[in-house]
C-alpha cells in the first residue's frame, strides 16, 4: 500500500502516517492501535505483520489469508483499558467483509496484553 494513502483501519489518516509504521516494526501504544493495524494488515494481506504482532502464547505456526477475501470497513464498538498504563485490554469491532460475491460482518471483542514496549493479540474473549 502507498504511504500517501488512506490507511484502511479507518482513522482518515494516511497509511504513512498510521499502519505503515506499526507494519514496518514500530510498537502500537495502545490496544486499539495494534487491532487497527492487525485489521489493516488483513487488507493489505499482510500475514507476517499479523503473526509478529500475536502473543506467543496463543499465535498459530503459519497463518493464510484468502486473497478473494475484500475486507471493506473496519468499526470500533467498545474497549477496555488497553491505554498506555494498562498491562491488558479488550477491543470490541465489527469488521465488514466481501467474500464470493456476498456481504459479511465480523463481530468480536478481542483480547491484548501489553507485550515489552508495544501491545501483542492473545485471542478473541
Amino acid at each position: 500500500m502507498d504511504d500517501a494513502s488512506r490507511c484502511p483501519c479507518g482513522t482518515g489518516e494516511t497509511y504513512g502516517n498510521c499502519c505503515g509504521p506499526l507494519h514496518a516494526g514500530a510498537p502500537a501504544l495502545t490496544a486499539e492501535r495494534l487491532m487497527r493495524s492487525r485489521y489493516s494488515a488483513f487488507v493489505v494481506g499482510d500475514a507476517e505483520y499479523l503473526l509478529r504482532s500475536w502473543h506467543p502464547s496463543t499465535r498459530p505456526d503459519r497463518l493464510e489469508l484468502d486473497p478473494a477475501q475484500r475486507w471493506l470497513h473496519l468499526e470500533i464498538v467498545d474497549r477496555r483499558g488497553g491505554g498506555l498504563f494498562d498491562r491488558d485490554g479488550e477491543v470490541e469491532f465489527i469488521a465488514t467483509f466481501r467474500l464470493d460475491g456476498r456481504r459479511h460482518e465480523l463481530r468480536e471483542r478481542s483480547g491484548f496484553v501489553r507485550d515489552g514496549a508495544g501491545w501483542a493479540y492473545v485471542t478473541a474473549v
